[in-house]
């Protein structure tokens, strides 16, 4: 059961990334998988090593560009910045996602009880 549900995480991943960015701003690696753990109430948690794959395809496609930004005297730190195609295509992500949870819970919600015989045998 852990395994289709770290699935359904990782689909997730990039949607969630591009949804904090674009309401939270720019962010640097830990401190979104910090947002995302928190904002879960530490049900969903990506090791900061987990998100650069998704990084890498967000700013491959031109969704999110990187900066980086020193802090302190030895410490520089790489900020990830939504770009407007990367909001679009939240959108477009979101979309498909609401489809999928409405439609599951259709079925999830169906009253099979109205119905007569067993439509899997016939």
């Amino acid at each position: 059961m852990a395994s289709s549900r770290n699935s359904f995480k990782t689909g997730s991943c990039e949607m969630l990334i591009l949804f904090i960015l674009k309401h939270h701003g720019d962010c640097y690696a830990y401190q979104l998988s910090q947002l995302i753990r928190q904002l879960s109430d530490d049900d969903i948690s990506f090791p900061e090593g987990s998100l650069y794959p998704a990084f890498y395809r967000l700013i491959d496609n031109e969704y999110v560009s990187d900066y980086k930004k020193q802090v302190g005297k030895r410490l520089i730190r790489v900020y990830y910045h939504l770009e407007p195609k990367g909001e679009q295509y939240l959108e477009h992500l979101l979309e498909e996602y609401y489809s999928t949870i409405n439609s599951i819970n259709m079925i999830l919600n169906h009253d099979f009880s109205s119905e007569r015989g067993d439509a899997c045998n016939d």
